[in-house]
């Protein structure tokens, strides 16, 4: 295939201007590692951190709780990510912990904790992968279960699909490893 100089040279030109506003920005931690990336363009932003705070997502660590430990270098157990442009915004703020308490124990924990920002729903699923589905087709903003609803894994939700806070509750051996969940997405200009 042919590509005429034109189309070429218009492509080019789209490109350098698009980027020759950008600017990323990387910070890294005391052992050299990446630990924010900020990347801001014309057209909006995106900032990821590492080290998310636990306050972000409007919930408590549970008691004696500690964050769960890395399985590998690359196997990161807390982020906090914020995209942000005029069209949409989707905050993700995710950490993961492990108790030594029953399952049961954090699941009242966090029902009770999860009741002030609404009716809390329990769903069951294999393993907790979190994903986000938007889709403007949809017509409820209600947050449901995914899936066939069976499994040992706990997710407690509450909030609309927009603006939710998840907690996944996984038993582990005779403790539990649990994650806090916070999302938030936006269809127009305005904050996060």
């Amino acid at each position: 295939m042919r590509t005429h100089p034109v189309h070429l040279s218009a492509l080019l030109l789209f490109v350098l201007c698009v980027f020759s506003g950008c600017s990323v920005n990387v910070k890294k931690n005391n052992d050299g590692q990446d630990k924010n990336v900020d990347i801001d363009t014309p057209f909006g932003g995106i900032h990821v951190s590492k080290g998310a705070d636990v306050r972000d997502t409007g919930l408590p660590v549970y008691p004696g709780a500690k964050p769960k430990s890395k399985d590998n270098d690359d196997d990161e157990k807390s982020a906090n990510v914020d995209i942000s442009t005029s069209a949409f915004g989707l905050k993700v703020v995710a950490l993961d912990y492990e108790t030594g308490d029953a399952p049961d124990k954090v699941i009242s924990f966090y029902k009770d904790k999860l009741k002030q920002y609404g009716s809390v729903l329990e769903c069951h699923s294999q393993r907790h992968s979190y994903t986000y589905n938007h889709s403007d087709n949809n017509k409820s903003d209600q947050l449901k279960c995914e899936g066939d609803n069976k499994g040992d894994t706990i997710e407690l939700k509450v909030g609309t699909e927009h603006n939710q806070h998840v907690v996944a509750i996984t038993p582990e051996g005779k403790g539990t490893d649990f994650a806090l969940v916070y999302v938030h997405f936006r269809g127009e200009e305005g904050t996060i």
